[in-house]
């Protein structure tokens, strides 16, 4: 019997969960995965054609993962924008995004500075390499302020906060390196716009609401519980930034929503984000779908909400590492309009992210009544 040919097939660095659910969105549209990560038997394993086992920056590993696909992409921050070039000019296999843009986004000066260039606004900044610098932005910007490792940072890792002058050599000490220092930001709420850029068309989905705490995403509510004037801002915003993004994909754009109702550029992810996890049941064409389509080069779907939805991170639980069990589940999957996503990873740590539940109520009026309901029906799960 003949075996159909998939009509493409993708190579991601990196298969942690966005590989993962990256993998589930492409089955349908006949495009298989193949992805590169060090751990084995990752994430992403149970759901794509294939793993290679290889550090991020191995280039043995990446130049293999080439070779087998049509096009190369990533789903982390820490891929190899030089291994990825090198090994796009050696096998003519296209990296999208591009790598220079992978560099951008990888140094938070380079990225400050090239959003200053391009007009897009932003909080205050300095460039820090030590104590004496750090001490002279707080001196120009005020303290408290917000001390960022130029690199190796993501997702809010490697953001701290710093009250004053005799925190500076602790906060140096705990960035590791050369950093930036940005005003602290009065914000009302933080807000996230998961853009896409295709062959010859841009499109963002509608503005989302952002739920932190210590630095980490708890909560993600679409529409956002804001002026309408505001969100049309935030998505003006998000284009602006696509416009000075190099290569196809999906960004996630997080922003400030400032007290007087200005939009700030917080940072940038050149790939699907966790807030955009909403958009797999809650919008026309998940986030995942949509890298897919425009990395391929392929036509973008559509970016509508299909109506009000919140989504909230299951996050580790337990105070040491231990192998993952997760339990009240059931009440999650009875619930009407209800979604359970599992990560697959084997080891829940403190405040890991495991998995998310998403509610989507197209009857809904707003998004207050469906975030109550994800908070019980999370406070329903645990690890312990």
């Amino acid at each position: 019997m003949e075996h159909s040919t998939p009509a493409a097939t993708l190579g991601v660095v990196g298969g942690g969960q966005l590989g993962r659910m990256m993998g589930e969105a492409a089955g349908p549209l006949g495009v298989e995965l193949v992805v590169s990560d060090p751990t084995p038997d990752c994430p992403a394993a149970p759901v794509v054609r294939d793993q290679i086992v290889g550090d991020f920056d191995d280039y043995d590993a990446i130049r293999e993962l080439a070779e087998r696909v049509d096009v190369l992409t990533f789903e982390i921050e820490l891929a190899d924008p030089d291994e990825m070039e090198r090994v796009s000019e050696e096998t003519d296999t296209p990296v999208h995004p591009t790598p220079d843009t992978l560099r951008t986004i990888q140094d938070k000066l380079v990225q400050n500075r090239a959003l200053d260039d391009a007009g897009i606004p932003l909080p205050e900044y300095r460039q820090v390499d030590d104590a004496e610098d750090l001490l002279a932005a707080g001196d120009e910007l005020g303290w408290p302020l917000m001390l960022k490792a130029r690199e190796g940072g993501y997702d809010g890792r490697g953001n701290l906060p710093v009250e004053g002058p005799d925190d500076v050599e602790d906060a140096l000490a705990a960035v590791g390196g050369a950093a930036l220092a940005e005003e602290m930001v009065d914000f009302e709420r933080e807000l996230a716009v998961m853009g896409v850029r295709g062959d010859d068309e841009v499109r963002a989905y509608p503005v989302t609401e952002t739920i932190q705490e210590e630095e980490i995403l708890r909560e993600m509510a679409c529409p956002a519980r804001t002026d309408t004037s505001v969100r049309s801002r935030a998505r003006e915003v998000a284009f602006d930034v696509l416009d000075m993004l190099e290569g196809r994909g999906v960004y996630g754009i997080e922003m400030f929503e400032t007290r007087d109702g200005e939009i700030l550029v917080n940072e940038i992810a050149p790939r699907p984000h966790n807030s955009g996890h909403w958009t797999i049941e809650g919008a026309s064409t998940s986030q995942f779908e949509q890298h897919v389509r425009a990395v391929l080069g392929w036509p973008l779907g559509a970016a509508e909400r299909r109506g009000p939805t919140v989504t909230t991170n299951i996050l580790g639980d337990v105070d040491e590492p231990e192998i993952a069990s997760l339990s009240g589940t059931e009440s999650v999957l009875e619930a009407h309009g209800a979604a359970l996503h599992w990560y697959g990873k084997r080891e829940v740590r403190p405040l890991r992210k495991m998995g998310h539940v998403t509610l989507v109520d197209d009857e809904a009026s707003d998004c207050e009544t469906l975030l109550s309901r994800a908070r019980a029906l999370r406070d329903e799960l645990t690890f312990e």
